[in-house]
């Protein structure tokens, strides 16, 4: 099966959760469900953080997961723009009692506030095995750089990247390939757009008004994108498969490993359909060329760059 993490920022309650993100209130026993057909499909790897839903998901996912030791679980800590010693600690120790975990198989520091400080925080953490592996997240080349530089000092490596990168945010590729040819796992997210290219929406059903994504992507926006999901509903009836699995498969050939969000067993079903799908150098072409004529270049309001 094609490497995929699943998303959960749209599973948390409360602020920086679900209504205020998405514009919708979650079910939490379709999410349940949703998370048993996903790990029964073989979706073994979860995505996190401690903002989502400030600890609500988290505590979700930990009752989920527990007595399961098969479930591969990565989550985040997002620091202040000033560095609070121990700050990187003490998140780390209430995410994990969140989750009900000893230790974390990908520990993300969310954003590169002070990335120096609070890699050398993790380094203990790191040496006795609480966290696996450490990864940054919404960095440029040269946090990148650093980050190896920092972690290498204690003969450690850097993990993973995770950046905004998809059909509307593609300038990531110089990014990817680097981490690809040192062994660094480049992850994906937002490679849907907050659903924006799942074809679920257009210009006459667009986003709730009260989100934030609907602020992100307006109505004028979908006007913008109606060429690239004609394109994307031609690729996926050539295939077989459902359109909001053709940015995730794009992704895919970029040599990114996608972050998707799911709410609903229909998403995963999805999701599982498109596993034995790969794409043309044709079908990658013609799709980023369509999205490249929208002229469009998506970014988040927490993103450095």
């Amino acid at each position: 099966m094609k490497e995929i993490l699943i998303g959960t920022w749209a599973w948390g309650t409360g602020y920086n959760g679900s209504s205020m993100i998405f514009g919708k209130k979650q079910d939490e026993s379709v999410l349940r469900e949703t998370f048993n057909i996903a790990v029964k499909e073989g979706f073994l790897k979860w995505d996190t953080a401690a903002v989502y839903g400030m600890g609500s998901c988290e505590r979700l996912l930990g009752e989920l997961m527990k007595g399961r030791d098969d479930i591969f679980i990565s989550t985040k800590f997002f620091p202040d723009k000033k560095y609070k010693e121990g700050a990187l600690v003490k998140s780390f120790n209430e995410s994990m009692s969140h989750l009900g975990r000893s230790s974390a198989d990908l520990f993300w520091i969310h954003v590169p506030n002070n990335l120096t400080e609070n890699l050398k925080e993790a380094v203990p953490l790191l040496k006795d095995g609480r966290i696996k592996s450490i990864g940054i997240s919404n960095v440029s080349l040269e946090h990148i750089k650093l980050a190896e530089k920092v972690l290498a000092e204690d003969g450690l490596k850097l993990g993973a990247v995770q950046n905004h990168f998809s059909l509307l945010r593609n300038d990531q590729q110089h990014i990817i390939d680097y981490c690809n040819g040192k062994g660094i796992k480049y992850c994906a997210y937002m490679v849907l757009e907050q659903g924006a290219l799942s074809g679920n929406y257009s210009a006459k059903h667009h986003f709730p008004l009260l989100s934030m994504r609907n602020l992100m992507f307006p109505k004028s926006k979908f006007k913008k994108i109606e060429g690239l999901l004609g394109i994307m509903k031609k690729t996926a009836d050539k295939y077989g498969i459902d359109p909001s699995q053709v940015p995730i498969l794009w992704t895919i050939s970029k040599g990114a490993v996608p972050i998707v969000g799911v709410t609903k067993p229909s998403h995963v079903k999805k999701l599982a359909e498109a596993m034995n799908v790969s794409l043309t150098e044709e079908d990658v072409s013609m799709i980023a060329k369509e999205a490249s004529l929208t002229g469009i270049r998506q970014q988040g309001s927490w993103e450095p760059q």
